[in-house]
């Protein structure tokens, strides 16, 4: 028996047995992972709403890849008790249809096993093949979201969180129905707060209301975009900016891994660094951003405003990351800050 195998079965024990909770493991992304107790009833009401939404139904093949341990892959296992769905489980890695013939009705992925999938002209056939895609975990980057456009199925972006149990929106990704927006699902009621972060109110998933850290624009009809974080900004001089929208303009003139994140600074307040992950195959053009302490010449950035032009650019052998595929914001300002205590 394989170990993700294993976990199921320790998953469905723990499922079945008197205890009307289970444990989940928070990702870390924005601090330390923690444990959470979350209620079973409140899962399959979770589930009930996306088969309902997607008209899964009994015997339809959805895939297991993820980690167990997380939310998102508990909801499979969830989803398909729910609907009675036939699950075919897989170890996670970084191609999860390497090995699978059979046609899936769903699947669910974070970006990372996405975009390694569409490498490879095999997997991203099968990927072509499955009905029904949702991607959630990470940010889709611009380029990411160009290529799904291309794609014949339909596949979802999620919004959502381990507090959430999974997701409670999603938003199109290709064909007609393609938006930038997110829809929630229908029994879901959103507002924003004093500081324009998400407050969700999803009595069926959540007993109390939700205040978010996702900064959000937020239409009447219910739909809504996500700016970034409020606990992923930089205060540099004064001047509030989102690491997000700083990575997104970015994407297009980076090929490998990257992150945006700051180091303190007495003047300023916080100064802005991007770290960018060693690769063999990286172009010349990546090349010649990497800097070992000096000031970046902003003829590299000119195309960002002044204030969000990185400060430092250092390269790194490998860009912090949480278990299930997220940027670790709190270890990506300390690998920075030990770099910068290096250099000085």
């Amino acid at each position: 028996m394989s170990p993700i195998e294993e976990e199921l079965q320790t998953f469905l024990a723990e499922w079945q047995n008197d205890s009307p909770y289970i444990e989940v493991q928070t990702s870390g992304s924005t601090g330390t992972p923690k444990q959470m107790k979350v209620r079973k009833d409140q899962m399959l009401q979770s589930a009930r709403l996306t088969c309902e939404y997607l008209g899964l139904k009994k015997g339809d093949k959805a895939l297991l890849c993820m980690p167990l341990r997380y939310i998102a892959g508990k909801m499979m296992v969830v989803r398909s008790l729910y609907a009675g769905l036939d699950l075919i489980v897989r170890e996670p890695s970084g191609h999860p249809l390497a090995d699978i013939e059979t046609q899936l009705r769903f699947a669910a992925m974070i970006p990372l096993q996405v975009y390694n999938t569409l490498q490879i002209p095999e997997e991203r056939e099968r990927l072509c093949r499955t009905d029904i895609l949702i991607i959630g975990g990470g940010a889709i980057d611009t380029a990411l979201e160009e290529n799904i456009k291309e794609l014949p199925n339909t596949i979802y972006s999620t919004y959502g969180m381990t507090e959430t149990l999974s997701h409670i929106a999603l938003r199109r990704l290709n064909g007609p129905d393609a938006s930038p927006w997110y829809h929630p699902f229908s029994s879901v009621r959103l507002s924003l707060s004093k500081e324009d972060t998400l407050v969700i109110n999803a009595p069926l998933i959540c007993d109390e209301i939700l205040e978010t850290n996702d900064i959000a624009c937020l239409l009447p009809d219910g739909r809504f975009r996500i700016l970034g974080r409020k606990d992923n900004i930089i205060n540099s001089g004064g001047i509030k900016i989102q690491i997000e929208s700083v990575e997104a303009l970015l994407r297009p003139v980076i090929s490998v891994n990257f992150a945006i994140t700051s180091i303190p600074d007495t003047k300023f307040g916080e100064r802005v660094v991007l770290l960018i992950e060693k690769n063999k195959q990286e172009t010349d053009a990546c090349s010649q951003l990497i800097q070992a302490d000096t000031t970046v010449e902003c003829k590299h950035f000119d195309f960002l405003p002044k204030y969000q032009r990185p400060k430092y650019v250092w390269e790194v052998n490998a860009i912090p990351m949480t278990g299930n595929g997220k940027t670790n914001r709190v270890a990506c300002r300390e690998l920075a800050i030990s770099i910068l205590n290096k250099i000085s």
